[in-house]
């Protein structure tokens, strides 16, 4: 049985339905033990090689989170789960999502917005992955999220107030995080998050608790996956500030304020937020306001990134890889 899978990078709140438009929390839950606690980090990130560089034999697990690793681990030994997704999931679900976006976006190509389409192409390129589709939907909600049909090839909808508020750079670390989605196979596990919650509440009785402890579990495994998608980002834009910028301007830019935001100030709410939330009163407000929700918040999901810029493993990475020019 076919599945569809749903998920995106921006800023909205919980999803109540099947039929979804783009699901992001972008709240970080420290309520779970799997996270660690902050340490302090330099203000100043690092800027890596400027010349685009491509991985060869690039695997998922080169760059996936280590709590990624480990909760998709845990949502693997749920058992049934497989099943149970393809029970709810068929063509008629397939054909509404598929035209859905198709019928109100437009498709780039080489021909129709070439340059989104080479920033698409080239991110494909150098996360060594097939390059989806990609559509533009008008939206004034800055949004970007991919839909993995089997059977049928992937596609990316970007809204037209996200490539409104970001340099073409950064679009493509947006492209990017989308591209790490379907290169580390998290569509499956997205749809679970979508679908099975909402079927599990439906079950009388038993159905709320179920759904309960699954969407916990769920959500735990989404914001890892986030942190694996940041990654990818940044193997694509080779410069950890343009993933950072673009984080910044999604908790709280617009075009016509976006020359005065300052990436390092915006590291620094990241350290704020860690002093705030230290104390035990602190801890207990942030576990419950996080709780329910599926996406890191955006300074914790800056300074992660920033600090796996400078990590042994990025750099390694960096080394192995090739000059796209001298290809």
């Amino acid at each position: 049985m076919a599945s569809v899978s749903l998920s995106s990078f921006c800023l909205t709140q919980k999803p109540s339905s099947l039929f979804l438009t783009s699901t992001d929390r972008s709240l970080f839950a420290s309520h779970s033990p799997q996270f660690r606690s902050a340490k302090k980090f330099p203000i100043r990130i690092s800027v890596c090689r400027a010349g685009p560089v491509f991985f060869r034999n690039l695997d998922a697990d080169d760059f996936r989170h280590p709590l990624d690793k480990q909760n998709t681990m845990l949502l693997r030994v749920i058992p049934g789960l497989d099943e149970l997704v393809k029970s709810l999931l068929g063509t008629v679900a397939e054909q509404v999502m598929l035209l859905e976006n198709i019928g109100t976006s437009v498709l780039v190509a080489q021909n129709q917005l070439p340059e989104l389409h080479q920033l698409m192409v080239e991110a494909a390129e150098i996360l060594n992955v097939e390059a989806p589709n990609l559509y533009v939907r008008q939206n004034p909600v800055p949004n970007a999220y991919t839909l993995a049909i089997s059977g049928r090839k992937p596609f990316v909808v970007v809204h037209t107030s996200l490539v409104e508020l970001l340099t073409r750079r950064e679009l493509q670390a947006v492209l990017a995080h989308e591209l790490g989605h379907l290169k580390c196979d998290h569509g499956v596990w997205l749809t679970f998050a979508n679908i099975l919650t909402l079927g599990a509440y439906t079950v009388p009785g038993l159905g709320g608790l179920l759904a309960q402890r699954l969407e916990e579990q769920l959500f735990r495994w989404l914001r890892a996956a986030e942190l694996t998608c940041d990654r990818a980002a940044l193997l694509v834009a080779q410069d950890p500030k343009v993933v950072v910028s673009v984080l910044m301007k999604l908790a709280g830019g617009c075009p016509s304020l976006s020359d005065q935001l300052n990436v390092d100030a915006f590291l620094e709410q990241a350290r704020s937020y860690d002093k705030a939330s230290s104390s035990p009163i602190g801890w207990y407000v942030s576990n419950a306001q996080n709780r329910q929700l599926s996406h890191p918040l955006p300074v914790l999901r800056a300074r992660e990134i920033d600090e796996w810029s400078r990590s042994q493993e990025y750099i390694s990475l960096l080394r192995r890889a090739t000059p796209i020019k001298s290809v």
